[in-house]
């Protein structure tokens, strides 16, 4: 089993942390009580949650020890725990989500689970990366195949019409919009290691040290082949991410 990096994850903390801070100031005129910071990682989504909602009782959970941890340190006045999407024991005013429901299955039936557990009147807001079909991920896909690796980095990510359908039929109300971030990295290596901190970590965790620089270079030759350098030196990382509100 891999285990997450707090620290590899924040080497892009402003570009990863700037969709919450797009999802929450969306929702900004609501008053929650209790927010849930669903897969809070080091807490920078947390933090947000905090800054826009400052009179609520906010609790970021994560499955990684390692995130917690760091949470706990970089915001000592916000509550952290190990905790499972999954196994939610209360109630909440507010579910927020940023870049985590990708990694968690069957979401027919999740999403309606998640809905379940809202107060009367509570919100479920999310954001999830669709970004398969970038050049970047379809390199590693190609890397992966090449390693003979079997396909464990899956997200389980459905279309934005499934999940209005879903959506829809569990709560009174949803919002669902999508938005492109062009990331201005400072070269191509920064590329592999924007996904050594999420995507292909899994993979990592099973080959050698040896097998794992292999992987990485396979990966940056063909990132450099692709992606064009720009005037002032750096390389665009297109990402699409789709956002959701509903309201129980």
């Amino acid at each position: 089993m891999f285990n997450w990096s707090s620290d590899q994850y924040l080497k892009f903390k402003a570009q990863r942390t700037q969709p919450a801070i797009d999802l929450a100031k969306r929702i900004e005129d609501r008053n929650p009580r209790t927010v849930l910071d669903i897969g809070c990682g080091p807490g920078n989504s947390t933090a947000v949650l905090k800054a826009v909602f400052p009179g609520a009782r906010i609790l970021g959970i994560d499955t990684s020890q390692d995130m917690i941890d760091k949470a706990k340190r970089a915001y000592p006045d916000i509550d952290f725990d190990l905790g499972d999407a999954r196994e939610i024991a209360d109630e909440y005013d507010l579910l927020f989500s940023n870049a985590c429901l990708q990694w968690i299955p069957d979401h027919k039936d999740f999403i309606p689970y998640l809905m379940s557990k809202l107060n009367d009147g509570g919100m479920l807001a999310a954001q999830i990366p669709m970004n398969g079909e970038e050049p970047l991920f379809r390199i590693i896909r190609e890397v992966v195949s090449e390693f003979k690796l079997n396909s464990i980095s899956r997200q389980w990510t459905l279309e934005p019409e499934e999940y209005y359908e879903i959506l829809s039929g569990c709560s009174s109300s949803v919002q669902t919009w999508e938005t492109i971030y062009y990331h201005d990295l400072p070269n191509h290596e920064a590329l592999l290691e924007w996904v050594k901190g999420t995507h292909i970590r899994p993979y990592l965790a099973l080959l050698s040290e040896e097998d794992s620089l292999k992987f990485e270079n396979e990966i940056l030759e063909k990132v450099r082949k692709t992606y064009r350098v720009m005037g002032d030196g750096k390389v665009i990382l297109r990402f699409r991410r789709f956002f959701f509100t509903a309201e129980k």
